[in-house]
């Protein structure tokens, strides 16, 4: 049976700006020999654009920027075939085929092709939201975020279920939404026996195994396994709590957590065991609750190795060791 630990892990570890592993060193050779042929394209390229300009001594600004507007695509990956207008698009695809992620960070080991994304991701680690949303003050990582934010002020959402005309303001949302329409969930866990649609997921659950946990709050220094459960630990350091219940007024950062709360007014418990017909508010308990009749029991006690099938019970049987000592 596997432990799994309660204790934040912190990493510290200075984060570079990038790193290079050494077994793709020999990929990055491959890109290297095909820059050089781009070289010879470019000055091609070069030469007949400076042969149809006639003794001008410079390119204007607004000639530039209609040069990336052109149709003319001269660098052509030797592939696929695919075109791009400029040198730098070519280089970058280019990396699509060689397989290569030469950006790791260091503090998770998650790998990028572009440097724009590597840049993106260290946000995550490092608390920092540039962008802001001049509706509600929201703050993101990066600028694609807070776009999609806006389609919720703005009341949009394009994305529609065609199962059941359900609609989004995000393609991803979407795409994960479409998955509650099949019953198969081809991914489990070796461990506890949870199982999951998407390989991703999967992936990201068994941190909890292993106990790595390498996404940290800047504010507290709390570390959680996955990246969206620090989103939403974020939330709790800010006082906002835009949604609330107009039975009790009781308010919630989450409309989520809000959806759940009505439930305990109107008396529904829509989540049934199909083994002996408990119901439950949500599917999380639920969930947990099958562990009981699957006799799964992942979390273990470090003092005295019992072990429990819900991460609470452990917690309440640990107290009786602190007890114990005093």
């Amino acid at each position: 049976m596997v432990s799994v630990k309660e204790e934040n892990e912190e990493y510290m570890c200075e984060p570079e700006p990038w790193t290079i592993k050494h077994e793709e060193q020999g990929g990055l050779m491959k890109v290297k020999e095909e820059r050089r042929d781009l070289n010879e394209v470019e000055e091609k390229h070069n030469c007949l654009k400076n042969h149809d300009v006639t003794e001008e001594k410079s390119v204007s600004c607004s000639n530039q920027i209609t040069d990336d507007h052109s149709s003319e695509k001269p660098f052509t990956c030797a592939e696929c075939g695919k075109s791009f207008t400029r040198k730098g698009y070519l280089k970058k695809h280019m990396l699509v085929h060689t397989g290569l992620n030469p950006f790791t960070c260091c503090q998770c080991g998650n790998t990028f092709k572009q440097k724009g994304s590597f840049m993106k991701h260290m946000r995550i680690h490092s608390g920092e939201k540039p962008f802001n949303c001049c509706q509600c003050g929201k703050t993101f990582t990066c600028n694609k975020n807070l776009k999609d934010h806006m389609l919720i002020h703005a009341g949009m959402k394009p994305f529609s279920c065609s199962h059941c005309g359900k609609s989004f303001t995000q393609k991803v949302h979407l795409n994960n939404h479409l998955v509650t329409h099949t019953s198969e969930k081809a991914f489990v866990c070796s461990h506890c026996g949870n199982a999951f649609t998407r390989k991703a997921n999967l992936k990201k659950h068994m941190l909890i195994h292993t106990g790595i946990k390498p996404f940290s709050c800047s504010q507290c220094r709390k570390s959680f396994t996955q990246e969206g459960h620090l989103y939403h630990h974020l939330v709790t350091h800010s006082l906002e709590k835009p949604f609330t219940c107009s039975q009790c007024g009781k308010s919630f950062t989450r409309k989520g957590y809000l959806q759940t709360h009505v439930l305990i007014h109107t008396g529904k418990k829509p989540f049934t065991c199909s083994q002996c017909g408990k119901s439950f508010i949500c599917k999380g308990t639920l969930r947990k609750h099958m562990l009981v009749h699957a006799g799964i029991k992942p979390f273990s006690c470090s003092e005295c190795g019992k072990t429990f099938s819900q991460k609470g019970h452990l917690k309440a049987h640990t107290a009786t060791h602190l007890q114990t000592k005093k």
